[in-house]
């Protein structure tokens, strides 16, 4: 059944905010209900149409009076982030991440009027090592629990929606656990990496990349808001890059740094403010990971239309024609990649 007032999070970012701007252009839908902490850009914000901006911080209680006073029945959490330095530290990461999503869910227990849930959450959540099974399904757990950051986060939340999803009964939950996004618009930690002219990898690792194209991603969520689907489901492309395949198709030099460098190389990305690199994804440019889709296809009814390899091809003919990253950025990143190989050497 067609939701009739909807509620999207993280609407100024590019997910939430595209996935407003398609919500708004279904007349079957009666209104959009648009927030954040901060305004979308001004071109995003043309582009949402007739969708309402409400600028609220969802860690505050007055969330709730927001849905109740405009008697939302579905609601979409797809502000979770993944990036400490975007949103200032990890600290207030966290607090948005968890503590955030506390007071949503809270909310949304009160609202008589809500009828369906759906999450944005991250296959992050079944770690990274190399224990790990070839392909993670629905049901499994990680071999290594998470133990901080988008990862810890994101375990945590799926925890209160299940907690939720106990007491209101009456509320369809949905979890979709995404893979690395990537695609010619979306501007990640992922994308970031391999916009880069020397790319760090870890010396004697080859990860195993799964992905999703942004268009692919919309349109989960957009099914998701749309139908009710409740479960859990695993959401990435079909097929698998290595690493290293990754970097020769989109023409990149591999800089392989040992282990134990691995941590200073992240430092050093951070501090020119050129990729915000966390233990987890470091962890995950070690091991890589590959989920089953099956019940994403068979189930939830979507199959991805770009493939691993397509959605990659299409980041990488974008990116040379727009680069994400500005000129001083990377020429300062180049030099500090070189002047610690010296070193290492």
């Amino acid at each position: 059944m067609t939701p009739s007032v909807v509620l999207v999070t993280g609407a100024s970012r590019f997910l939430g905010g595209h996935l407003v701007a398609r919500l708004a252009a279904n007349p079957a839908i009666d209104r959009v209900l648009a927030v954040d902490t901060v305004p979308p850009p001004r071109d995003l914000r043309r582009r949402m149409g007739r969708a309402e901006f409400v600028r609220a911080d969802i860690r505050n209680p007055l969330i709730a009076k927001i849905i109740t006073g405009a008697s939302v029945d579905t609601v979409v959490h797809a502000s979770l982030s993944s990036a400490p330095a975007s949103v200032g530290g990890r600290t207030v990461m966290k607090e948005m991440n968890v503590i955030g999503t506390m007071q949503l869910l809270a909310a949304s227990q009160k609202a008589p009027t809500v009828r369906r849930f759906v999450l944005k959450s991250t296959t992050a959540v079944y770690g990274a090592s190399s224990r790990d099974p070839a392909l993670f399904d629905e049901s499994m757990t990680p071999k290594d629990l998470p133990t901080g950051g988008y990862a810890r986060d994101a375990t945590e939340i799926e925890g209160y929606l299940r907690a939720f999803a106990r007491r209101r009964p009456d509320v369809s939950t949905t979890v979709l656990r995404f893979v690395n996004f990537i695609g010619p618009r979306i501007d990640t930690v992922l994308t970031r990496y391999f916009s880069l002219p020397i790319v760090p990898t870890v010396l004697g690792y080859d990860a195993r990349i799964q992905l999703l194209h942004e268009e692919d991603a919309l349109a989960v969520l957009e099914r998701a808001t749309c139908h009710e689907l409740p479960g859990v489901y695993n959401v990435g492309a079909d097929g698998v890059l290595l690493l290293s395949q990754a970097l020769r198709r989109a023409g990149k030099i591999p800089c392989p740094v040992p282990p134990p460098a691995v941590g200073i190389v992240s430092r050093v990305l951070r501090g020119i403010r050129l990729v915000d690199f966390s233990p987890e994804q470091m962890r995950f440019l070690n091991f890589g990971r590959v989920v089953d889709t099956r019940r994403l296809k068979e189930e939830f009814g979507f199959t991805p239309r770009w493939t691993t390899v397509q959605a990659f091809d299409d980041f990488v003919r974008s990116r040379v024609q727009h680069p994400v990253i500005p000129p001083e950025r990377v020429a300062a990143a180049e030099q500090a990649l070189l002047n610690m190989a010296r070193s290492l050497r």
